[in-house]
């Protein structure tokens, strides 16, 4: 330290004191202002993009939201939709449902009638059957009965004893 305070020289020192202060006034016009200029130019770059981001945040945040909007009306017509085509789906199975009924019963009906008329067809073939076998019995039976004189005169005042005249 001693050494330094030995080898103080004043005229170097201001020398270099007006070097430096020379040197500041130079950069301070020729660099400062360009420095500071490319400072400020970066600083609203800087604020020009981030109030851009905010713009878009914004704008995203209203494209979600109507994103959402649009998704509840399309969940809301699809339900219409669905409960639309049970609706339907309902009404034509009862549809159905009812017209194999009514077709039922008419086949019913039809097969009642078919019956009731094949019945009495039997039932009128039995009569016939029966009223033939009645009266092959009867032939028979009068033809035994009456193949004697006797036996007639004796059926014939039978049945007049039966009968009584007025």
């Amino acid at each position: 330290m001693d050494q330094l305070l030995n080898d103080f020289s004043p005229g170097l020192f201001f020398m270099q004191a007006v070097i430096l202060l020379i040197l500041i006034l130079l950069m301070r016009a020729f660099a400062w202002k360009p420095i500071l200029e490319a400072l400020q130019t970066r600083e609203d770059g800087i604020q020009n993009a981030l109030d851009a981001a905010e713009k878009a945040k914004l704008e995203m945040q209203n494209l979600n939201a109507d994103n959402e909007r649009l998704l509840k009306e399309a969940r809301l017509e699809r339900e219409t939709m669905l409960k639309e085509a049970r609706d339907i789906k309902s009404k034509m199975i009862d549809d159905a449902k009812l017209e194999a009924q009514s077709q039922a019963d008419i086949m019913i009906e039809q097969a009642q009638a078919a019956i009731k008329g094949e019945k009495k067809a039997a039932l009128a073939e039995l009569k016939n059957q029966v009223a033939g076998l009645s009266l092959e019995i009867a032939e028979k039976v009068l033809r035994t009965e009456l193949s004697n004189n006797d036996k007639q005169l004796q059926l014939v005042e039978k049945m007049l004893s039966e009968k009584s005249l007025n």
